[in-house]
This record gives structure tokens, C-alpha cells and sequence, in this order.
């Protein structure tokens, strides 16, 4: 796994993935998360490997200027919060609210779940849960496409830009 990576000291939000499966998704979302100052956390298992050899032959050569934090589960995920100011606050394809909706401050954490399945039910009941429309005959956005949608929305309700 690489290990030099960016530090950002206080980053104004967090983007956890709970087991991403799409290797080009995570890139997608690292990327994103580099260019806007954001830290990276990923609860495993992942779906595919992230060492040396594997972002290289996807092209994620921006790796190290991503603040990224590797979970073994969701449970040690939430240790790192403990004690913190900072909220949870989830992402589903079939949540009843939308995202515009929820209160989001800087320091908060802003979780999704995998591709093929989302983020299991007692997740979505014990934290404030919520979604982007769709107005189309689609099952559900692109993680990385529904990352940036609410990861820029929150970014400019903080005057960000």
C-alpha cells in the first residue's frame, strides 16, 4: 500500500466509502477529494487491491496528494470519531430525504456504501439519511457522479467558493 500520502490537518468535510467495490470509482472520488482539500477514509474490504502496482496501471498517479485513511471495519471507523464534534451523516439511492436537506458542518463525515448494494439497513436507520432525485427510469447514480454532486453542495453552503 502507498504510504506517503498529503496530511490535511483540519479538512473542512470527510468522504468514507464502506467497502467500495469499483477501483475506478474510489480513483474518481480520490481524485476529487485531492483537488478540494477533502480526507479520504475507506473501511474495508475493499473490492479490489490498492498498493503500488494497481493505482499505477489504473493512472491514479495523484495518490499521494489524496489525505487518505485505510479502516479495517466500520466499527474501528467510528472509534476515530469518538469524541469528536463531528457528525455522521449517510447517502442512499432510496433514502426518503434529499441531500439538500441535511445540516452539514465543516468537520462532518459523509458516508456511502458500496456499488452493488449500498449501505445495509441498521446503518440508514441509526444515522440521518439521505439522497439525490432522480427523476429518470434509473436504479441509481454513479457513487463517484453522487459523491461530487453532495460533496460540492456542501462545500459551497460553507462558502467555501
Amino acid at each position: 500500500m502507498m504510504d506517503q500520502h498529503r496530511v490535511i490537518e483540519k479538512p473542512s468535510l470527510h468522504v468514507v466509502l464502506l467497502h467500495p467495490e469499483v477501483p475506478a470509482n474510489t480513483g474518481n472520488i480520490a481524485r476529487l477529494c485531492g483537488a478540494a482539500e477533502i480526507r479520504l477514509h475507506l473501511v474495508h474490504p475493499l473490492g479490489f487491491e490498492v498498493d503500488d502496482k494497481h493505482l499505477k496501471r489504473a493512472g491514479l498517479d495523484y495518490w499521494h496528494e489524496v489525505d487518505i485513511r485505510h479502516h479495517r471495519s466500520f466499527e474501528t471507523f467510528l472509534k476515530t470519531m469518538e469524541g469528536g464534534s463531528s457528525k455522521l451523516v449517510t447517502f442512499s439511492a432510496r433514502a426518503s430525504q434529499y441531500y439538500t436537506s441535511a445540516k452539514v458542518e465543516r468537520g462532518d463525515y459523509l458516508l456511502f456504501g458500496k456499488e452493488s448494494a449500498g449501505l445495509p439497513s441498521q446503518i440508514k436507520s441509526r444515522y440521518p439519511c439521505f439522497g439525490i432525485p432522480i427523476w429518470g427510469k434509473v436504479r441509481s447514480l454513479n457513487l463517484s457522479t453522487a459523491v461530487g454532486i453532495v460533496v460540492y453542495h456542501y462545500l459551497r453552503e460553507m462558502g467555501a467558493f
